[in-house]
């Protein structure tokens, strides 16, 4: 009986040992890591803009009645987020303001009169100043400065035959929202007509969406 006590013990004891090496050799499962999203998507945008566009003093000749005209204009910016702080980009922009009828623009033999628009390819730099946090640390909230620059192909043209360059400088406000693509801004603009020596300003909403 006793003989039989021994070996339950020994085949007991070899058991364990064969248990714990298993268990000692079996590899460790790691923790999954969480995935983790961008709180801000930054990269290739497009950027769609649209509203008030003024011209003070609208292309004229020499001697010509020229007076505020309030218009429209819509665009759309192609580009890349370079960090958080500036975004390089091309765009085209395209404005129609309203004039009375007695408005000949350049042409000298009175064959066209009244409203005007145009069409500007160009490009564009938005350089961030500030940015504020929200409650969780997510800079959400940042106030910019944008430059752009390109050619005004004015129509019709026969009311204003000639070419134009738009240099455009102003500041806006925009808002990175929890839909992580989607920003909505506000951006103010001075604009400067360069070959007619026009002044205007624009007032226009933004939406940005980012790949």
């Amino acid at each position: 009986m006793k003989r039989f006590s021994i070996v339950g013990v020994l085949l007991a004891l070899a058991f364990g040992q064969t248990a714990f090496a298993q268990t000692a050799a079996a590899p460790k499962l790691e923790d999954k890591k969480a995935i983790k999203f961008n709180e801000i998507e930054r990269g290739f945008f497009f950027e769609g803009r649209g509203g008030f566009y003024g011209v003070i003093n609208p292309p004229t000749l020499s001697g010509g009645r020229t007076y505020f005209s309030a218009g429209q204009a819509i665009g759309l910016d192609m580009g890349f987020d370079i960090g958080e702080r500036v975004s390089p980009s091309i765009f085209l922009l395209a404005s129609s303001n309203r004039m009375l009828s007695d408005y000949t623009g350049l042409n000298t033999t009175g064959a066209a009169s009244g409203d005007f628009g145009a069409i500007t390819p160009g490009a564009a730099v938005k350089v961030r100043l500030a940015g504020f946090a929200d409650s969780q640390d997510v800079m959400r909230t940042w106030i910019y400065l944008r430059a752009a620059g390109g050619v005004m192909f004015y129509s019709p043209p026969s009311l204003l035959p000639t070419l134009d360059v738009l240099i455009s400088g102003g500041a806006g406000i925009e808002y990175f929202t929890r839909l992580r693509h989607f920003v909505i801004g506000l951006e103010a603009n001075f604009n400067f007509m360069a070959l007619t020596q026009s002044l205007g300003f624009s007032i226009l909403p933004t939406v940005k969406y980012a790949f």
